[in-house]
């Protein structure tokens, strides 16, 4: 189901928040953003008035006047999405997480919740594959130039990656359902892990890939995870959001083993001040890089004066606009969504899967869950759930 190449693809939006936005903004000039959808009708229409576009009541009434379904809505709607759009023979772009388990915490165990996720991953796979359409999965760490760089070398240098480590943590979400299992599928681990997994995943498949024709993948993990801010001891100042309406952890590790025997380490945490802190570093038999994603250190400000910069955007997720601060001068570039939204545009006018794809989309997510089980263990080795 390739477009037409003399066209335009027309895309339509789900969810008018900060992903939206930032997508928007970043669409590549060979597709066309035609409409918006979202809950909450004034949400929908304001951001559908700011951009010149159509503003609709749902997902199903956007459908008829779309090539692609752009999802950004909270991850307990990605899924009913995901199969109407390609129940009605349209590709997707979908942010991360791809899914997750949308019940209450206390009353399911984690590895009911793992079950549940591999029993939908796997129907998303052959819905998605029967319709013959193509997923871009959104997660644009794979597509920052720092990774793409690394993917490069490792690619031609047949590099062997011995072990890998990745941290994205800062003081909260944007989202004001953070916290709320039921929509959000649980806490730091997936919100803010799924990043760092993402393209830890990605180089290793890549790696696998480049040595012998077939991707290397995780196969076990032991997890950590805590809620630091609910604990008694802790001494609120007010800097770091706390008060989550359901158990979530706000700080984890997890340790991954490939089927190569190699490993690779992930951080996520919600109580870091300062701004995001993502990166990934590699340590292979030939190389070490570290890929900065935020802070990357290009330009520096210093502002004396909170009043001066009150209106100006610096850089996501800072807490105070004064002093010296990292600010990014092209987000769209250093982390990798302009990039992101080509290859997703590119793959489907090339008959081609992208490089974040549906399959990695799901070794993510079955990774994460598997986290979850290990972590209720006490940190106990986890095996990954397999599909195939």
């Amino acid at each position: 189901m390739t477009p037409e190449t003399t066209s335009k693809l027309r895309i339509g939006i789900a969810g008018a928040g900060f992903a939206a936005s930032f997508h928007l903004e970043n669409m590549p000039p060979e597709a066309q953003v035609i409409g918006v959808t979202s809950a909450r009708r004034e949400s929908r229409e304001a951001f559908a008035a700011s951009h010149g576009i159509k503003a609709y009541d749902s997902v199903a009434a956007m459908l008829d006047d779309i090539d692609v379904l752009d999802i950004c809505t909270p991850p307990s709607s990605h899924s009913e999405y995901i199969l109407a759009a390609a129940k009605a023979g349209k590709h997707v772009i979908v942010e991360k997480p791809l899914t997750g388990f949308f019940g209450s915490p206390t009353e399911f165990t984690k590895g009911q919740m793992l079950q549940s996720v591999a029993d939908e991953v796997r129907r998303l796979r052959e819905e998605v594959g029967a319709a013959g359409v193509t997923l871009g999965y959104a997660e644009n760490f794979v597509y920052a130039p720092s990774i793409q760089k690394e993917r490069e070398i490792v690619e031609k240098t047949k590099a062997q990656l011995l072990r890998l480590q990745g941290e994205e943590s800062h003081n909260g979400s944007h989202s004001p359902v953070y916290g709320v299992w039921s929509v959000q599928g649980g806490g730091a681990l997936i919100a803010k892990g799924c990043h760092p997994l993402g393209a830890i995943l990605y180089l290793k498949r890549k790696e696998g890939l480049a040595r012998t024709g077939q991707p290397i993948r995780p196969v076990a993990v032991s997890a950590r995870a805590h809620s630091i801010t609910a604990k008694p001891a802790f001494e609120d100042k007010g800097f770091i959001r706390t008060g989550y309406q359901d158990p979530i952890e706000d700080y984890c590790v997890m340790h991954i083993v490939f089927d190569d025997g190699m490993v690779a380490d992930i951080t996520a945490s919600d109580i870091v001040l300062g701004g995001i802190y993502d990166y990934v570093e590699v340590f292979a038999n030939n190389h070490r890089t570290r890929c900065r994603m935020s802070p990357i250190n290009v330009v520096d400000v210093y502002n004396p004066k909170h009043e001066q910069f009150q209106d100006l955007y610096l850089v996501e997720k800072i807490s105070s606009n004064e002093g010296w601060i990292p600010a990014s001068p092209d987000e769209g570039w250093s982390l990798g969504y302009r990039k992101e939204l080509e290859d997703f545009l590119a793959a489907l006018r090339e008959g081609r899967p992208p490089e974040s794809d549906l399959e990695l989309a799901i070794d993510i997510t079955l990774t994460i869950y598997a986290g979850y089980v290990s972590a209720d263990d006490l940190g106990r080795e986890t095996p990954v759930p397999r599909l195939d």
